[in-house]
């Protein structure tokens, strides 16, 4: 009995490790590392309601042409609707954190809060996974990310540099804004003009290159030069998950209307801290997040390039 009895809490020290439980979940859900892009740049679904195991969305057509008609005519022509329904499955990832009897203890009597570090690394663990699901489809969970998902358009860059490289670091100025354009019109053409993207994503070699490359008299850079005349990109971000992300390990640049009607983030848990579990002389706490990946509405307001 005594060797069970110290491998439990009493009701002050139960009482404590709630409220430092209670703490830790507040102050985990407030910290998101600015670093992990993904979660920031593909807005997340509002409407996705928790415990779903199946997200299903539908995507129509409109076929048919009103004409030209006569006094009387009968011949009205006939216009329909035609949809398609596609379903994603949510997937669930765990990780946990816990303390020993003998630092809850430890606390109590020293009169301070308990180790948050830990806590915190269970949340970033979760937000670098879900980070890492938003950009790149995940074969194995059977998800969808954004910078290689199935029917986006793949444009090919001239191979006009320096040795017959694609690479931007062997081209000159008007070669690389003529690289920009190809992307834009990857989007644009096909489109007829009803999608225009508004971001502009790059590996962060290139990213730098166009901050550090001056023109003319040397007073601007190719960056802002870009940012002042192609009106229609809003947003020039860099994302490390695009280096040797292409064919053959080259970099990838990827453009695309990135707004909530084109593309969703389907999260459902970003993250969730479960029911303590008390083992032997150690409490666990057990986390969870869900998702279904991305869904993108319109594949072709997006578009990639491999090999800059």
């Amino acid at each position: 009995m005594a060797d069970s009895a110290s491998r439990r809490l009493d009701r002050a020290e139960s009482a404590f490790f709630a409220r430092e439980n209670e703490f830790i979940k507040t102050k985990t859900y407030d910290a998101k590392p600015p670093a992990l892009k993904g979660l920031t740049l593909v807005p997340i679904a509002g409407d996705v309601p928790e415990g779903v195991s199946e997200i299903t969305y539908r995507r129509f057509n409109e076929a048919g042409e009103a004409k030209l008609i006569a006094d009387y005519a009968k011949d009205f022509p006939r216009v329909d609707v035609f949809g398609e329904e596609y379903t994603v499955k949510v997937k669930d990832f765990g990780d946990s954190y816990g303390y020993s009897i003998r630092e809850i203890r430890e606390s109590v009597r020293a009169g301070k809060r308990l180790d948050q570090r830990r806590a915190l690394a269970a949340r970033r663990a979760h937000e670098r996974n879900m980070n890492k699901i938003t950009l790149l489809s995940d074969p194995v969970g059977d998800t969808f990310g954004v910078l290689d998902f199935p029917g986006i358009t793949e444009a090919t860059l001239p191979a006009d540099g320096t040795g017959g490289s694609k690479s931007w670091v062997n081209k000159d100025v008007d070669k690389i804004l003529r690289d920009i354009n190809v992307m834009l019109d990857a989007v644009i053409q096909p489109t007829n003009g009803i999608e225009v993207p508004d971001t502009l994503l790059l590996p962060l070699s290139a990213f730098t290159l166009l901050t550090n490359t001056r023109l003319g008299d040397n007073t601007i850079s190719l960056m802002k030069y870009i940012r002042d005349n192609f009106p229609q990109i809003t947003r020039i971000d860099w994302l490390n998950e695009l280096k040797g992300l292409g064919a053959g390990g080259t970099n990838r640049i990827f453009v695309g209307k990135f707004d909530s009607d084109h593309l969703e983030n389907q999260i459902v848990n970003q993250f969730e801290q479960l029911e303590v579990e008390h083992e032997g002389g150690e409490y666990t706490i057990p986390c969870i997040s869900s998702t279904a990946g991305v869904i993108i509405y319109y594949p072709m307001a997006f578009a990639f390039a491999d090999g800059v």
